[in-house]
């Protein structure tokens, strides 16, 4: 008997399917996952946040698992392939200080997390239950991205231009210099 020369099989998905898929299966993923935690419940993240009063420390399950993807994701993952299913590198992870800027923004992002209960992907999420204050909330929330747009124009212009942003100011580096 002779043996047949073997042939590489055809890939199940072209890159560009097997990204949208792999999108629609990350999302489904996030979705189900931010539902069964409660994060699409406003008072259950209140009381998360509230750490003076009746402290419901529960949602820190979800931050461990988030942190716990991230590290396979980033540290572990590429060490044992040598590139990702659907792309022909691994992106590289951008190294930046802490700014002014972001502590403004991480700032803002927090206060309003706190007055509602939700952020924007629990926020969407949500929305499937039917609540028309998720609508508001989200409209509300468009509105903060265009008032952002129009104060900070000039900035959006170049970084859709695919420029490098850089800040006015120094950034703050946390990691101890390397000798």
């Amino acid at each position: 008997m002779s043996e047949q020369p073997q042939t590489a099989s055809a890939p199940l998905l072209s890159p560009a399917l097997g990204r949208i898929v792999t999108g629609l299966l990350a999302g489904t993923l996030f979705g189900l996952g931010l539902t069964i935690s409660g994060m699409v419940n406003p008072a259950k993240v209140l009381a998360f946040l509230e750490i003076f009063g009746a402290w419901d420390p529960s949602l820190m399950f979800v931050l461990g698992g988030a942190t716990t993807t991230a590290f396979i994701g980033y540290r572990l993952l590429p060490s044992l392939r040598t590139n990702p299913l659907f792309e022909s590198t691994y992106a590289a992870s951008p190294r930046f200080g802490i700014t002014g800027r972001q502590i403004t923004g991480n700032i803002v992002f927090g206060v309003g997390w706190g007055l509602v209960g939700l952020c924007p992907g629990p926020a969407i999420v949500a929305m499937a239950f039917g609540d028309v204050r998720l609508i508001v909330f989200l409209v509300t929330m468009s509105v903060g991205f265009l008032m952002f747009r129009v104060v900070d124009g000039p900035l959006m212009q170049r970084a859709s231009a695919a420029e490098p942003i850089e800040d006015a100011e120094e950034p703050i580096s946390l990691r101890k210099p390397r000798r």
